[in-house]
């Protein structure tokens, strides 16, 4: 499956719109396959495509334009040649090292699926140079990058800044932006977008399956109109109007 912005051919560039548009229709593909019961390390080369979207949508760039483009896949605004590297399940990420000449820069992303929810953890972005003092190649010719030994540091960058994980307590302190309740169950979404569910005072978790038997007694859908299913944000927030 080759996704790309409408209108677009491999011979012109994508303007950062279509490259936006593209990442969003790749990751509703992948929300697909998941429901559809396809395990997310079976999709590989559908997370590699959203892998080197989202790396030239954060670099402003473009992807490598030759198929199977020597070494690199991203060519960032200001030139850099980047290695984009995506994994779901996977314990490392590797890189060839008779190509890595070519690499300016090294990205290594995760895409991750909480309660149904995809989103893209940055877990390395560095310039080739320094991906270097740090990693050797083996004796396959291969650089292997452990992506525990990377998700165990303190500051993970995410877009730019630091991975941040609220606890109940701090989520709690954030402004309420919607609420409604159904029975003995208490819907609340944050000004962060989280939506929490709680009964007679405790926080239910997982909050998904509950809201989605909470949507079919109150006719909200719990997919969208494409057929994608709706994470607990998306669902939380449909609940809420309706209950409203």
């Amino acid at each position: 499956m080759n996704i790309h912005a409408p209108g677009a051919d491999n011979s012109s560039p994508l303007s950062q719109t279509q490259i936006i548009r593209s990442l969003g229709q790749a990751l509703e593909w992948f929300e697909k396959e998941l429901y559809w019961g396809v395990a997310p390390g079976q999709l590989n080369h559908l997370t590699g495509r959203i892998g080197e979207l989202y790396a030239a949508m954060v670099t402003r760039g473009q992807m490598a334009r030759a198929t199977n483009q020597r070494g690199y896949d991203v060519v960032s605004a200001d030139g850099d040649h980047i290695s984009v590297k995506t994994v779901t399940s996977a314990t490392q990420a590797l890189f060839n090292a008779n190509t890595f000449d070519v690499v300016n820069r090294v990205m290594i992303l995760q895409i991750v699926v909480e309660e149904g929810e995809v989103s893209i953890e940055e877990l390395y972005d560095e310039p080739a140079s320094k991906f270097l003092e740090t990693f050797t190649a083996n004796s396959q010719g291969k650089y292997a990058v452990s992506i525990s030994n990377l998700k165990s540091k303190s500051n993970i960058q995410i877009g730019g800044g630091s991975k941040t994980v609220l606890s109940l307590e701090e989520q709690r302190r954030l402004k309420e932006t919607g609420e409604a309740r159904y029975g003995e169950y208490r819907i609340v979404q944050y000004e962060n977008g989280t939506v929490l569910v709680d009964k007679n005072g405790e926080n239910q978790a997982p909050a998904l399956p509950i809201l989605k038997e909470i949507a079919r007694k109150v006719s909200v859908p719990v997919v969208t109109s494409t057929g994608t299913p709706k994470n607990t944000r998306y669902l939380g927030s449909g609940i809420i109007s309706a209950l409203s």
